[in-house]
C-alpha cells in the first residue's frame, strides 16, 4: 500500500512539471526507463537536462503542494538525524530531520506521504513539519551523514568483527580522526570516559563539539596506541601523564605535534590531545586585530631596545600567535632572540628556542639563566609563573634587552599588581614594564550567512548608543554549520606611562590604574569587541560570551 501511495506522488508531481512544460509525455518515459540504472530523481533529471534551477523546483513544488519552502544555507539548524529517524528511512525517502528555532521539521525535496509522515511522528514521538527544500542541497546533508556513518559507525563495528585487523583498524581509526581534526583547524581533542562509553569531542574556535560516541572497547586501544606513540607508560593509569609525537600526512608539507595529557577519573583515563601545526601561518603585527592606535602603541613598545612586554589572558586566547607575530617582526640579522618555551609551539627560522624540561632540571627561571649569559637582544618567556622567573625577567628589562612574556590575568591593569603579589616592588615593575596587552579570541561571523539587524531596544542604554549602525547576528549554514567562522582577537593595550609609573609606585590599586589608564585613551576589551561588532567581524552575543563589560 505504501508503495502504491509512493507511485502516486510521483504521479502527481510528474504531472505538476508536465502542466508547468518542463516535461513531456515521452521526456517521462525516457526518464523511467532511465532511472533504475542511473539511480537519477526527477528533479535531477530535470535540473540536469532543463534550464531550471533546484530552487525554481523546490518553490513550485512547495506551492503547489502547500507546503514551506526553505533555504538549508540561509537558517540555523540543528541535524536530529541520528536521534529521530532510522538511517535507511532517511536515505531511501531523501529526509532530513532537523531543529530551526523551537520547531521540529523534516525537510525533504518532495511531498512526504501522509502514512509516512504519520508513522514517523508515532515511531518518534514529535510532532514534524513537512517542508520542501532545494535538492542539491539536501543531497550535500545526505552525503554528510553517509560519510559520518562510515568514517565512525562502520569503522567502531569492524574492531569488534575481526580480531587479527584490530591493531590495523585503531591505527587507521586514530590516524583519520588526527588528520581531520587538523584540517578542520581543531585546537585540542577530548577522549572522555564515562560508565558505558568512550566521547569524543573537539574544539573548534573555542567550543567543545561533539565527534561521536563509542565503546569502552575502542577506548582503550586508542589510549593504548597513543601511549606507544608518546613514549608514555602503557601500564600505568593511576597518576597523570604528559607527551608528545609528531605525524606527517599527505597533503601537508609540516608535521604535525601533538601534546598529549593523560588524567585519571573515577571512569578510567581521559586523554586530550593538543594540536600543533607547525604549518600555522605567522600573523604580521597589522593583521591581528588591533585597531590603529592599539597597533602604533604596540609597533612602539616593541621596538624599544629595552623594557618588557606582558600579554595576559586565560589559556586559549591566542597570547601565543601576539608574542610568535613580535618576534616575526623583530627577526632580522643583526638580532639575537631566544626562547624559553614549554611547550615549543611554532618553529622560527633565526630564533635560538629552548623548551623547558623540568625533570632534566630545565625550568623557566635556569633557561633564563643560561640565555642571559648567551649575548641576547630579545628574549622570550613562555609565562611567568614564580617570583624567581619574574625578578630574572625584571633584571633583564633593566639592563638592555628587550623581553616578551605572559601572564594568567583578567585585564591589562590586574597584570601590575600580579607581578606584585609574585614578591615583584613597585618601582621595579614600574621602571621595566614597557607596555600590557590584555586579550581575548572571539568567533568571526561566516561571511555566508551573517544577518544584519538593529540594537535591541532592551540592552543597556551605554551598549545601544555605541551600535547605532546595523549589526549582525549568527545564523548557521553548510560552510560554517554554527554561524561562525575562524577568530578574532580583542585587545586592551597600556603603555606604561609615567601617570601610570607614578601611581604603581604610590601603590595604586589595579582599578586605579585602570580608570588613569582609560583616561589616557586606553580602550578596554568589551569595548575592542564594540568595535568589532560595528564593523560587521562579530555578534553582540559573541562578545557577551567572552569579554566582561568594565
Amino acid at each position: 500500500m505504501e508503495y502504491n501511495k509512493q507511485e502516486q506522488d510521483f504521479e502527481s508531481i510528474a504531472h505538476l512539471f508536465i502542466q508547468c512544460n518542463l516535461l513531456t509525455e515521452d521526456e517521462l518515459i525516457h526518464y523511467q526507463c532511465d532511472a533504475p540504472t542511473s539511480g537519477c530523481t526527477l528533479l535531477q533529471y530535470l535540473i540536469n537536462t532543463k534550464s531550471v534551477s533546484a530552487k525554481q523546483l523546490a518553490l513550485l513544488i512547495s506551492e503547489h503542494f502547500g507546503l514551506t519552502y526553505i533555504d538549508l544555507d540561509e537558517i540555523q539548524l540543528k541535524d536530529l538525524s541520528e536521534q529521530f529517524i532510522d538511517f535507511e528511512l532517511m536515505v531511501q525517502h531523501r529526509l532530513l530531520p532537523i531543529a530551526h528555532k523551537s520547531h521540529l521539521i523534516l525537510a525533504s525535496d518532495s511531498p512526504v506521504s501522509p502514512s509516512l509522515l504519520s508513522e514517523l511522528r508515532f515511531t518518534s514521538c514529535h510532532d514534524f513539519i513537512p517542508v520542501i527544500v532545494e535538492t542539491d542541497k539536501l543531497d550535500k546533508w545526505l552525503k554528510h551523514q553517509i560519510l559520518k556513518r562510515n568514517n565512525h559507525l562502520e569503522i567502531q563495528n569492524k574492531l569488534n568483527e575481526f580480531g587479527l585487523n584490530q591493531d590495523a583498524s585503531v591505527i587507521q581509526f586514530l590516524d583519520q580522526l588526527l588528520i581531520d581534526a587538523v584540517r578542520k583547524k581543531a585546537s585540542d581533542i577530548h577522549f572522555e570516559l564515562y560508565e558505558e562509553i568512550l566521547r569524543i569531542r573537539c574544539r573548534y574556535d573555542g567550543i567543545l563539539v561533539e565527534v561521536g560516541k563509542y565503546t569502552r572497547d575502542l577506548a582503550q586501544k586508542l589510549l593504548g596506541r597513543i601511549k606507544i606513540l608518546a613514549n608514555l607508560d602503557i601500564s600505568e593509569k593511576r597518576v597523570p601523564q604528559d607527551g608528545r609525537f609528531q605525524l606527517e600526512y599527505e597533503g601537508n608539507e609540516e608535521t604535525v605535534d601533538f601534546r598529549i595529557s593523560i588524567c585519571p577519573t573515577i571512569h578510567g583515563e581521559k586523554m586530550v590531545i593538543r594540536i600543533l601545526d607547525q604549518k600555522t601561518p605567522k600573523i604580521p603585527v597589522e593583521e591581528l586585530g588591533f585597531n590603529a592606535v592599539q597597533k602604533q602603541n604596540f609597533l612602539e613598545a616593541i621596538q624599544k631596545p629595552q623594557g618588557m612586554i606582558l600579554v595576559t589572558g586565560p589559556t586559549g586566547s591566542g597570547k601565543t600567535v601576539t608574542l610568535y607575530s613580535a618576534l616575526h617582526q623583530l627577526n632580522c640579522e643583526d638580532k639575537n632572540i631566544s626562547t624559553a618555551e614549554d611547550p615549543v609551539e611554532l618553529k622560527m627560522y633565526g630564533i635560538n628556542q629552548v623548551q623547558v624540561h623540568a625533570k632534566a632540571g630545565l625550568t623557566f627561571a635556569s633557561i633564563l639563566r643560561a640565555l642571559l649569559r648567551q649575548d641576547p637582544d630579545i628574549i622570550m618567556i613562555g609565562e611567568i609563573r614564580d617570583f624567581e622567573t619574574a625578578e630574572i625577567a625584571m633584571k633583564a628589562a633593566q639592563t638592555g634587552h628587550l623581553v616578551f612574556s605572559t601572564l594568567h590575568t583578567n585585564s591589562a591593569a590586574e597584570s601590575l599588581t600580579r607581578l606584585n603579589t609574585l614578591g615583584i616592588s613597585n618601582f621595579n615593575i614600574a621602571n621595566s614594564v614597557s607596555l600590557i596587552v590584555a586579550q581575548r579570541l572571539a568567533r568571526r561571523l561566516c561571511d555566508h550567512c551573517k544577518v544584519s539587524y538593529r540594537a535591541l531596544s532592551e540592552w543597556p542604554q551605554n551598549i545601544g548608543k555605541h551600535l547605532q549602525t546595523a549589526i549582525y547576528r549568527a545564523v548557521g549554514c553548510n560552510q560554517c554549520n554554527q554561524g561562525y567562522h575562524g577568530r578574532i582577537g580583542l585587545f586592551e593595550v597600556m603603555p606604561l606611562s609615567a601617570s601610570i609609573a607614578e601611581l604603581m609606585v604610590s601603590g595604586g590599586t589595579s582599578v586605579e590604574i585602570h580608570k588613569q589608564a582609560q583616561k589616557e585613551g586606553m580602550i578596554t576589551l568589551f569595548e575592542s569587541g564594540l568595535e568589532k561588532i560595528k564593523a560587521g567581524l562579530t555578534s553582540f552575543e559573541e562578545i557577551r560570551r567572552v569579554a566582561v563589560q568594565q
